[in-house]
């Protein structure tokens, strides 16, 4: 295929994420449309007949289970596998952030951040349509306001809404990686296609 090194070293980080996106996207489509569950179409629908203790079904189950082996093992591999880049502490509190939405909402079964980092997580390929648009739409509204309205008393609520807002922060921030990538393409800044997120290892052994 004639790819430069470090291309080639980034092939098994890009493989394994392409394999496991394709899987949970795919799962996640199954369970929004596929299923009788209406997170998609109506998000409040997570808090309806929600109870303490209540079992978890087994088809979210096995979604937790992909969802929070994949976080936990990002958080290694971002730390000692992957290619080191600008964004990757930050990428390390996203990993962290998640999985432990991820864990106390399995812990504890409150229904909305199930609702969020289950079906809707899965469905992430647009960063700006999924992220900045369907997040804070359909999830943020659910978690913040329609969560209240259904149980008043809903526990851990500024807990998991704090960590959702920092996911959003998050969101914006890559967002801004890919208009500043986009920027420097329509500027002639960029002889070649590269991601503007890695560090430049020539000037770094300069300075």
């Amino acid at each position: 295929c004639n790819l430069q090194p470090k291309d080639a070293a980034k092939m098994p980080e890009s493989a394994w994420k392409l394999f496991f996106y394709t899987l949970s996207w795919s799962y996640g489509i199954y369970l929004l449309f596929f299923t009788d569950y209406t997170f998609f179409h109506d998000p409040p629908s997570v808090f309806y007949g929600w109870k303490k203790g209540m079992d978890v079904p087994t088809d979210i189950a096995i979604a937790y289970l992909l969802q929070g082996s994949f976080y936990g093992h990002s958080i290694y591999a971002t730390a000692y596998m992957d290619t080191w880049r600008k964004d990757s502490v930050v990428m390390l509190l996203h990993h962290v952030v998640t999985l432990t939405l991820i864990a106390f909402s399995y812990a504890f079964s409150p229904p909305g951040p199930r609702g969020r980092s289950v079906p809707l997580c899965s469905l992430c390929p647009g960063r700006f349509w999924f992220r900045l648009y369907w997040f804070p739409l359909k999830v943020l509204y659910a978690t913040c306001h329609s969560s209240l309205q259904v149980v008043p008393n809903i526990p851990f609520y500024f807990f998991f809404n704090a960590l959702l807002f920092i996911l959003t922060l998050m969101n914006i921030y890559w967002f801004l990686y890919i208009v500043l990538f986009v920027a420097k393409v329509l500027m002639g800044q960029m002889q070649e296609v590269n991601d503007v997120r890695e560090y430049d290892v020539v000037d770094s052994k300069r300075a």
